[in-house]
């Protein structure tokens, strides 16, 4: 994303500008619990959709938060990881697991690789 595209010069709307949509966050936490190729992001439970998906992962190769690496060449596949303005991250995603188990009692614990990771 260019500085253009972004509604204002307020953090929180830069911020969700970035990640404000309901899956660029499920795959940060993805990518944070070792996942990196897409298959592996379809299996997650949420369910994304496979254009949604690669639109994502475009998105977030694009604003910095991820990068990609062919690990095939024919066909041509990819695996990504983030970057470290993707890892920077990882303190929001832990206080978003913080609040919703605080108000969810449906919250499930995230995996002990994913929470070792606190900054």
């Amino acid at each position: 994303m260019r500085e253009t595209d972004f509604r204002s010069g307020c953090p929180i709307a830069t911020t969700l500008d970035v990640l404000g949509d309901k899956w660029t966050l499920v795959i940060v936490r993805d990518m944070l619990n070792g996942k990196a190729k897409f298959a592996e992001f379809l299996g997650s439970p949420e369910g994304v959709p496979t254009n949604i998906l690669a639109a994502r992962l475009k998105r977030m190769v694009e604003t910095g938060l991820a990068k990609k690496t062919a690990y095939q060449e024919r066909p041509k596949r990819f695996a990504y990881e983030l970057t470290p303005k993707g890892r920077d991250l990882i303190p929001v995603v832990h206080a978003m697991c913080g609040w919703a188990k605080s108000h969810y009692s449906e919250c499930w614990t995230p995996p002990v690789a994913f929470m070792d990771l606190r900054p």
